[in-house]
């Protein structure tokens, strides 16, 4: 138990100082965070709105975080190429997040094509049905998306880096609460990247 917490501390660092120098990054992720906790609110009593919540508004908020404002070039607090950080990332980089994220974004496209998705549901007419057919396509996608690679880093990287990682993605949104609650506040004085003075420690 004390390696896992251990693995788990160690990723949750790593996470924070490779990957979330920006400061509007850093609103997106308290954005997607209150978003994700009200999906986990919301999934014991409406599965499919908390996938539409989970999906649309904190799965969207937090990657385009990634995509398209954290800085890409060299990082001189943790002194490595963005290409490193890439290759080093335990859980979704940003290629293994484009797939994933084509595999959501098609898949309205593959309910059009075949209502029932080849038996799986029943071929119920109106906008309604297609909705909450698709709410629950999603929420199948985030779990399997989460499980392969929990298995995938079993085999990688051993299991309890994978355990860690599945512990870690359940908790982001708790801990991105209190990582980066402050960050609107920063913005609003000016500051687009936060200066990692913190990140001397590792």
């Amino acid at each position: 138990m004390k390696r896992l917490l251990q693995e788990l501390s160690t990723q949750r660092w790593d996470d924070h100082r490779y990957y979330h120098h920006s400061r509007i990054n850093q609103s997106l992720h308290l954005l997607s965070a209150l978003s994700f906790l009200s999906a986990y609110a919301l999934v014991f009593t409406s599965p499919v709105a908390a996938a539409l919540v989970g999906w649309l508004v904190a799965m969207t908020s937090r990657q385009i975080g990634h995509f398209f404002f954290e800085p890409k070039g060299y990082d001189e607090v943790n002194h490595a190429t963005h290409e490193y950080k890439e290759s080093i990332k335990v859980g979704y980089n940003l290629h293994r997040k484009v797939v994933l994220l084509s595999l959501w974004a098609l898949s309205p496209l593959a309910l059009c094509l075949d209502p029932t998705l080849g038996g799986l549901f029943e071929a119920r007419p109106g906008a309604g049905a297609f909705v909450e057919r698709m709410g629950l396509v999603w929420l199948w996608l985030g779990a399997a998306g989460l499980v392969f690679r929990t298995l995938h880093l079993f085999f990688l990287r051993g299991v309890n880096t994978g355990l860690a990682w599945m512990i870690k993605i359940l908790t982001d949104p708790f801990h991105d609460l209190k990582l980066y609650h402050r960050a609107p506040l920063a913005l609003l004085r000016g500051e687009l990247i936060d200066p990692m003075a913190h990140a001397g420690r590792g």
